[in-house]
């Protein structure tokens, strides 16, 4: 790839762009990821590939709810380790859980990438964290290999999760993730932390808290909140999806 020179208006999305295509030439994502991917640059143009004042407020109460939660998880699909694996891990060592790899085009081959990918980064967090942080990266748990839990209210290998991750957790932070899924964990009394660019889907309108926002923007800005120990609040989540539109209409004024 030609070196992107910092003052390009677009670096970061360009770099993202190109850590996809070379995931899908090493066969972690699925065939759809581009498309996924693609319709996400479209509303984060929308956005101004910014956090939006609304967007910091829901990752304020994110990074609340999973310090306050009693067994939290990260579930990961193949475009989000791909774009934010290493934040994921940072999340998940601030808080004390585990990420969980669960995808919607499940095969042995994407799994068993995705988790050695997972631990290729915490590998080198491990390597240039300090001392004093080590032994949190170090006990983060990859799961997914074992599918030894179910999601109720799905069926086939969408149902497939870890028993001590998805099944066995009261919070979820899933970003990217599909309605279905998101509809079966709100129904079996979880709450869902959603990062997702559309403030129309399923997903956004069904989670419990939707941070409207890139997901390694949304995952850095969690990060940064946790070192601030938030507290929960009074949450409207419908307000946060009207602010997010009032955004993305008010685009062609800043254009």
């Amino acid at each position: 790839m030609t070196e992107i020179p910092d003052s390009h208006p677009r670096k970061s999305s360009l770099l993202s762009r190109q850590k996809m295509v070379e995931a899908a030439k090493r066969g972690l994502l699925a065939d759809s990821a581009m498309i996924a991917h693609g319709r996400g640059e479209a509303y984060d143009y929308l956005l101004g590939e910014r956090t939006t004042e609304s967007a910091s407020l829901a990752i304020r109460e994110a990074a609340a709810r999973l310090l306050d939660a009693d067994s939290p998880v990260i579930s990961m699909n193949g475009n989000s380790t791909v774009l934010a694996g290493e934040e994921a891990i940072k999340i998940a060592a601030i808080v004390g859980c585990p990420v969980e790899v669960n995808i919607y085009y499940r095969t042995d081959e994407r799994m068993s990438g995705l988790v050695r990918e997972l631990e290729s980064l915490k590998e080198s967090l491990l390597a240039t964290s300090p001392p004093e942080n080590k032994e949190a990266i170090s006990g983060v748990d990859i799961l997914g290999m074992v599918s030894d839990g179910r999601i109720r209210g799905l069926e086939g290998p969408r149902s497939l999760c870890s028993a001590q991750g998805i099944e066995k957790a009261d919070v979820v932070l899933v970003p990217l993730e599909d309605g279905d899924r998101c509809e079966a964990l709100i129904a079996l009394g979880k709450e869902v932390i959603a990062i997702d660019l559309n403030p129309l889907s399923r997903t956004s309108r069904t989670a419990t808290v939707t941070i409207v926002d890139e997901v390694s923007r949304a995952l850095r800005g969690i990060v940064d909140e946790l070192s601030g120990e938030p507290e929960p609040g009074p949450w409207d989540n419908e307000q946060v999806l009207r602010d997010a539109l009032e955004s993305m209409a008010n685009a062609s004024i800043r254009i």
